[in-house]
């Protein structure tokens, strides 16, 4: 993605469009809500963590696989996952000495699919 830091349009008087503004009002989530969604969009700034949910797409793997299939150690991984799961985008179940991970739910694979896709626009 290329960035364009060229100056962005101004209008050339004030005029303010009180119906518009209205609407948007009507509109706008809840402060503490726009302030969840910023705090999960910055759980999805990390690429290991991007690379992580990647993994999770094609199957449900344990911190073992995920490490080596990233070439990472599970100590990484695994501080990694507790963000996520935090985040509630992944979910853990336990089978005998090994957890396995897997994405929390078909949001958390829209979100990344819809994000690829415009950034391979």
């Amino acid at each position: 993605m290329k960035l364009d830091f060229s100056p962005v349009e101004c209008c050339d008087s004030v005029e303010i469009h009180e119906s518009l503004l209205k609407i948007v009002d009507e509109k706008m989530p809840p402060e503490d809500e726009l302030y969840d969604l910023a705090e999960l969009f910055k759980i999805f700034g990390d690429s290991t963590r991007i690379r992580i949910l990647f993994v999770l797409f094609e199957a449900e793997v344990c911190v073992c696989d995920l490490a080596r299939a990233l070439n990472m150690t599970q100590s990484a991984i695994s501080h990694q996952l507790r963000i996520l799961k935090q985040s509630q985008l992944v979910k853990s179940r336990r089978e005998g000495k090994s957890v396995f991970y897997s994405l929390a739910d078909d949001h958390v694979r829209t979100i990344i699919s819809q994000g690829l896709e415009h950034v391979e626009e």
